[in-house]
């Protein structure tokens, strides 16, 4: 059985429940424990009656100490903090032999099995950014990302866990300071701190917007995705892919971040991924008519800042990671 858990509110349960559904598509015994992070979330994911997932409410969830923290965070680094503890309370209160957290915005193309068996008797399970030389931000983002990340229900696992879980009840905030960053800056030592840490080599296991245009993509056929690495000339397939901070606005444009997915990626992964999210929006809306996703104007995100305004007046002017998306729908299905 392969035990994972993630958070999510309703701003992002499309994504969860895309993410729930790809494992439901690839894995044959799995079980995913949902934390719904606000009211709205919960009664639909009580509603969808997901048959692989338990669905776990703040108020069993939150302790104290996390209560004590929560006013002086964003919703953002709250939910940082809060990735730990949703570990930890899995193993310790539904006795599995281990547990992966996986953020609600990946996606799974094949069974990650692959990657546990990678794991081998290891305790704890790291995934690295893997920046591009030319976009490294180990020193400031860190060299592990949180994205997938697996603790053994053992000495070795729980040890370092729970020296995760009160670092990030003490300091987990959205800037780089004293060597640390969120909650993630805080796994940098781990081959040296704790014992049984096991550091991720497939490639497949960690594709993301802001790696994958290292790695040409060679073709597609259903859910096999193959990718080369241009290192040893070696190929790859997609276990699973992180489609971090793609947002959706007024007018139907899809926002793909600051990196640039090739265009083959764009329309092999985002396509399908957009369309998919569509689908989990109708299903969604079966049971609750009312749910909608508040979608901001683009064109107002110029007003925001400085940094918002380079990043609008550069996308403005032809940066090719902002799509519209029935366009980019209809493409993908012509082809």
């Amino acid at each position: 059985m392969q035990n994972f858990c993630t958070l999510f509110d309703s701003f992002y349960m499309t994504r969860g429940i895309a993410m729930y559904q790809s494992l439901e598509e690839c894995c044959d015994d799995f079980h995913l424990y949902i934390f719904a992070f606000d009211d709205k979330s919960l009664e639909i994911l009580q509603k969808l009656n997901l048959k692989k997932a338990t669905i776990i409410p703040l108020k069993d969830f939150e302790t104290k100490e996390l209560l004590a923290v929560k006013n002086g965070r964003t919703k953002a680094e709250y939910c940082w903090t809060c990735t730990s503890s949703t570990i930890l309370y899995v193993l310790e209160n539904f006795n599995v032999p281990n547990c992966t957290y996986v953020d609600a915005d990946l996606y799974f193309y094949q069974n990650p099995k692959v990657l546990f068996e990678e794991m081998g008797n290891k305790s704890i399970l790291l995934t690295e950014h893997r920046y591009p030389p030319k976009f490294n931000r180990t020193g400031t983002s860190g060299i592990y990302c949180v994205q997938f990340i697996t603790f053994l229900n053992n000495e070795e696992g729980l040890k370092a866990l729970k020296w995760w879980t009160a670092a990030c009840i003490e300091w987990c905030f959205d800037r780089y300071e004293d060597g640390k960053f969120g909650d993630q800056k805080y796994l940098d030592d781990w081959l040296t701190r704790f014992k049984g840490v096991h550091v991720l080599q497939h490639l497949g296991g960690g594709l993301a917007s802001w790696n994958v245009e290292q790695w040409p993509l060679l073709s597609k056929k259903g859910n096999i995705i193959t990718f080369q690495n241009k290192v040893n000339n070696s190929t790859f397939e997609a276990i699973f892919y992180h489609f971090h901070h793609t947002r959706f606005f007024k007018n139907d444009i899809v926002d793909l971040g600051w990196r640039h997915p090739t265009m083959p990626v764009v329309k092999n992964l985002y396509a399908p991924y957009i369309i998919k999210l569509s689908e989990v929006d109708q299903l969604v809306k079966s049971v609750d008519a009312s749910f909608h996703i508040p979608l901001q104007d683009f064109a107002l995100i110029k007003s925001r800042g400085l940094k918002d305004k380079i990043k609008y007046l550069i996308k403005r002017f032809g940066r090719f990671n902002v799509f519209n998306t029935k366009k980019l729908i209809a493409e993908y299905r012509k082809s």
